[in-house]
């Protein structure tokens, strides 16, 4: 059996996405290993969606020529959104990769490792399928307490700093049945936790049915506690969503929702199709319906001819909504978009700097202030295992996607605590723990007691 070695790199849909590829290559006798050096194949899949994303493949793949030079066999293939985008034209280390394949390819993976293995050569793949979904191949996942599920793939929008149209294709959603045959299965694996996803998941539509019909009827699948979502866009918020979000108590209390910027100018060349105003009213109406609700967003600063002025509306935004946690990102213009056509990225970098440390500056401020305002308040938290920075810790998040760190206890991961919030910083909250609590919450599973 060949080993296969693979590293995934930027957003949910792509750790998803290696979840399918293993899935696949595994249907077709191919093994994994955790070392590169002992790989018959070797794997980057790959994002776009920034120019740092594509530093870090340059410097992996030459890292990775050391290996091949080791080993002429070896197979590299570079996957997923940059491979797709750039379509083989890496400017470097091009002739180091043997397989490039695109988001939709990834079920013929196997036949090109085996071309590439038994003839050798170069093999290309960037057919976009308008009806590929992988709804028949179910990931395989290394145990936890989240699962990630794909309702939809590609993107309708065509926002023209954003590749994915280009990288990922157009919209297409999986059948309902299929969704929720899947959370069955994740149900009977012991996942307490599905996270929907989608590159705009409430514009989700099949067989007559949308994204709020599909979130109930996820809810419906007994032993799946939390349902999370990401990410919607702001042009599609109707009554009936935000009314399901409010009345099922199993679908998580937190919206993430792209700003992006807060100039109605600059939100036009982006073709976000919102604007200032409009977005301060969906905040409003979020609030209304879901009043305890946690706000994230995301927001690019120094999008083509973006002014001071500009800018200004954006802090503005930023000030007035009190997000509870921000994304910010300097624009870096990327190739085969609609920008890179139309636009010029004209704004210098030394602004593009001073506007996202404003920024950040801004955020950390309004974050600090809302997780202190929860000291001393009680939240249900779901464990998800130890903390990476202390082994006598572990680490859970709330209904609202805060992270709590918390003496570790006689819990496992999957069980849902309530946990006294007595310390916070900008990032994380701290807890301490009722025992008595633990045995009573309302989804605690069974406590396994710890021997050491």
């Amino acid at each position: 059996m060949k080993k296969v070695y693979i590293e995934t790199y930027g957003c949910q849909m792509n750790e998803y996405d290696t979840e399918l590829i293993r899935s696949i290559l595994k249907a077709n006798n191919y093994e994994f290993t955790d070392s590169q050096q002992n790989a018959d194949v070797v794997f980057l899949n790959t994002c776009a969606i920034r120019e740092n994303a594509h530093s870090k493949i340059y410097g992996r793949l030459g890292e990775i020529k050391h290996l091949k030079e080791r080993n002429r066999n070896v197979v590299v293939g570079l996957l997923g959104c940059m491979s797709q985008n750039l379509r083989g034209n890496l400017k470097r280390q091009e002739e180091l990769v043997d397989i490039f394949a695109g988001p939709d390819s990834y079920k013929r993976l196997p036949a090109m490792i085996e071309s590439v293995l038994t003839k050798g050569g170069k093999k290309y793949d960037f057919a976009l399928s308008e009806f590929e979904d992988y709804g028949d191949v179910y990931p395989q996942r290394v145990p936890g307490v989240n699962a990630w599920i794909a309702v939809m793939r590609g993107c309708d929008n065509f926002c023209t700093f954003c590749v994915v149209p280009y990288t990922r294709g157009r919209e297409r959603s999986r059948s309902p049945e299929n969704v929720v045959a899947e959370v069955q299965r994740l149900a009977e694996e012991r996942f307490k936790q599905v996270t929907l996803l989608g590159q705009n998941v409430n514009s989700y539509r099949a067989d007559g049915y949308d994204f709020a019909d599909l979130m109930m009827m996820v809810s419906e699948v007994d032993g799946i506690e939390r349902i999370r979502f990401t990410s919607p866009h702001p042009k599609d918020f109707p009554d009936k969503f935000l009314e399901v979000m409010a009345d099922n108590p199993k679908i998580c209390n937190h919206i993430h929702l792209p700003l992006q910027a807060g100039n109605n100018r600059i939100l036009e060349q982006m073709a976000r199709t919102y604007t200032k105003q409009s977005f301060l009213q969906l905040v409003d109406k979020i609030r209304d319906k879901i009043p305890n609700v946690a706000l994230t967003t995301d927001v690019i600063v120094g999008f083509s001819s973006e002014t001071d002025a500009d800018f200004e509306d954006t802090f503005e935004v930023m000030e007035t909504v009190e997000f509870d946690l921000a994304f910010i990102f300097k624009y870096s213009e990327r190739e085969n978009t609609i920008a890179d056509r139309k636009f010029s990225d004209d704004v210098p970098p030394h602004k593009k700097t001073e506007r996202i440390v404003r920024l950040n500056e801004l955020q950390k401020r309004i974050s600090l202030r809302k997780n202190q305002a929860v000291i001393g308040q009680s939240f249900e938290v779901l464990v998800e295992g130890p903390s990476k920075k202390n082994p006598n810790e572990w680490m859970g998040r709330t209904d609202g996607n805060k992270i709590v760190i918390f003496e570790r206890g006689p819990f496992k991961a999957g069980d849902i605590i309530e946990t006294e919030i007595v310390d916070a910083t900008a990032n994380t909250l701290f807890g301490k723990h009722d025992l008595s609590a633990h045995t009573s919450a309302r989804h605690a599973l069974p406590i396994l007691h710890e021997t050491n």
